[in-house]
């Protein structure tokens, strides 16, 4: 029994106004079991940490959401590929998962990219995606936001909000990233947002201070999505609160879940 049993896990309400059906939360690393350097609620299985202690971190943030009935993991690849969240033990390889169904919860996994959540103003509708670079690049939110209107939800009936993820400050990029970014404007406007995003690094020439946070808000403002919430929260700088991959490199992972309230 290690410590960390003491405390007790606090799952934290963003700050947006989603509507009375939406529930959404996000997860610390303070209050599970696991020992360092995985201390102490890690909830990824694929880092190297004991999996008794990430079962039992899961199941501690389970019974905490009032009405849920199943937890939707993925194993995430940095793509683009998007599931309906189900019924059942798989745990499909993708990137973001959206569901209509009260009780069942969307969760994606991070250590620096950006957690997005998404939910429509009536209610009927969640989402959850996990956005790197690479998935923020290749259009993970692109691809969500085209799996939601397939359900005849439209991008201007959406919120959206920006969990924590590594800030300007810290993420320092080459120069690939930026093109790779450029690549995928779709005119003058959005080139000129995209460049925004990507401030000289001051040590390093030819390497940029990438914001993860506005590129994935010029992409939401760019597919029609209006109301955009969140994105001050910096992981690589609370080393007592989220855990950083850039900062850690062997470390654990914070959730951010949504669900509909049954």
């Amino acid at each position: 029994m290690s410590q960390h049993h003491k405390a007790d896990v606090t799952l934290i309400a963003p700050n947006w106004p989603a509507p009375k059906g939406v529930r959404a939360y996000l997860t610390t690393r303070e209050g599970g079991c696991s020992s360092a350097p995985w201390d102490s609620l890690n909830l990824a299985s694929h880092v190297g940490d004991d999996l008794a202690a990430v079962q039992n971190n899961r199941k501690q943030v389970f019974e905490k959401l009032e009405g849920a009935t199943q937890l939707q993991w993925l194993e995430q690849v940095h793509g683009t590929t998007v599931v309906e969240a189900r019924y059942n033990d798989a745990v499909p390889r993708a990137d973001a998962t959206w569901s209509r169904e009260p009780g069942v919860v969307c969760v994606v996994q991070t250590a620096d990219c950006l957690p997005v959540l998404l939910c429509d103003r009536d209610a009927t509708v969640v989402a959850a995606v996990h956005a790197g670079w690479r998935g923020l690049a290749a259009g993970v939110i692109r691809s969500t936001i085209a799996s939601l209107s397939a359900l005849s939800i439209k991008p201007q009936q959406l919120l959206a909000y920006l969990g924590p993820a590594i800030c300007a400050r810290c993420f320092e990029v080459g120069p690939e990233v930026r093109a790779r970014f450029l690549e995928g404007a779709g005119d003058a406007q959005q080139r000129e947002s995209i460049a925004t995003c990507f401030q000289p690094a001051p040590e390093r020439r030819d390497h940029y201070l990438a914001d993860l946070s506005g590129l994935a808000r010029g992409q939401l403002f760019a597919l029609g999505v209006q109301d955009v919430y969140g994105g001050e929260l910096c992981t690589m700088e609370m080393p007592d609160t989220y855990y950083s991959y850039r900062r850690d490199g062997c470390t654990g992972r914070q959730a951010a879940l949504i669900y509909l309230a049954k």
